[in-house]
C-alpha cells in the first residue's frame, strides 16, 4: 500500500468524481492510498462469496449483495472510503427501488475481505475496525490459505475452519454454509 502524497485533503464526493487512471485506491483520512493488484485466485474467492450469500439473499428477498470494492464511507473528517470485496445492505439500510447515486447514505450490515497473499494483518484489522466503527455488524475475513473465515462484530470475534459452519444470525438468519465450499 502505497499513500499517494497531496497537500489538499480530498472528501468522499471529491475522490468518487476523481477521474480513473487505472490504479486500484481507496481514500484513507482524505488521502489516496494506492492499493497492491490482486492475484487471479482473488477474484475467484470474491466470485464465491457473492455467489453464494447472493443466492440467499435473493431467495429470500432480503436486499442486495456489491462487489467489486464498491465505495463504503467509513469515516468523515477527514473522509475514508474503503472497497470492500463484497457487502451486503438489507432493504431496511437501503430500500427497494432506484439505487442510491454516488455512495450509498447507509453502510452494509456486512463486509466480506479476502485476504490476498500480500495483505498484512495489522491493514485487514485496521479495516475492520473501521467497519464496525461505522455501523456494519459484522465483518468476515476469508483467508484461502489457511482455509479460514476470521469474523469480527462489535462484541466477538471468531475463527472458522473448513469444517466449521459459516453463520450471520445477526444480519442474515437462516445462512449457513460449510467454510470448505468457499474454497471449492
Amino acid at each position: 500500500m502505497t499513500t499517494l502524497m497531496d497537500s489538499k485533503l480530498l472528501t468522499a464526493e471529491e475522490y468518487g468524481h476523481l477521474e480513473e487512471d487505472g490504479r486500484l485506491t481507496e481514500l484513507v483520512r482524505g488521502r489516496i492510498v494506492e492499493l497492491n493488484r490482486a492475484f487471479t485466485s482473488h477474484g475467484f474467492y470474491i466470485y464465491r462469496a457473492a455467489m453464494v450469500l447472493g443466492q440467499f439473499v435473493d431467495h429470500h428477498d432480503l436486499g442486495r449483495i456489491v462487489a467489486g470494492d464498491a465505495g463504503v464511507v467509513t469515516a468523515h473528517d477527514p473522509d475514508t472510503v474503503r472497497g470492500p470485496d463484497v457487502a451486503y445492505y438489507s432493504y431496511q439500510r437501503i430500500p427497494q427501488g432506484e439505487l442510491p447515486k454516488g455512495y450509498w447514505p447507509a453502510n452494509p450490515e456486512l463486509v466480506v475481505e479476502i485476504r490476498s497473499e500480500n495483505d498484512r494483518w495489522k491493514d485487514i484489522l485496521q479495516k475492520v475496525s473501521e467497519y464496525l466503527s461505522a455501523n456494519v455488524l459484522t465483518v468476515a475475513v476469508v483467508d484461502p490459505v489457511r482455509q479460514q473465515v476470521h469474523l469480527y462484530s462489535d462484541n466477538e470475534t471468531t475463527i472458522l475452519n473448513a469444517t466449521d459452519l459459516l453463520k450471520f444470525p445477526q444480519v442474515l438468519p437462516g445462512f449457513e454454509i460449510v467454510v470448505g465450499r468457499l474454497f471449492e
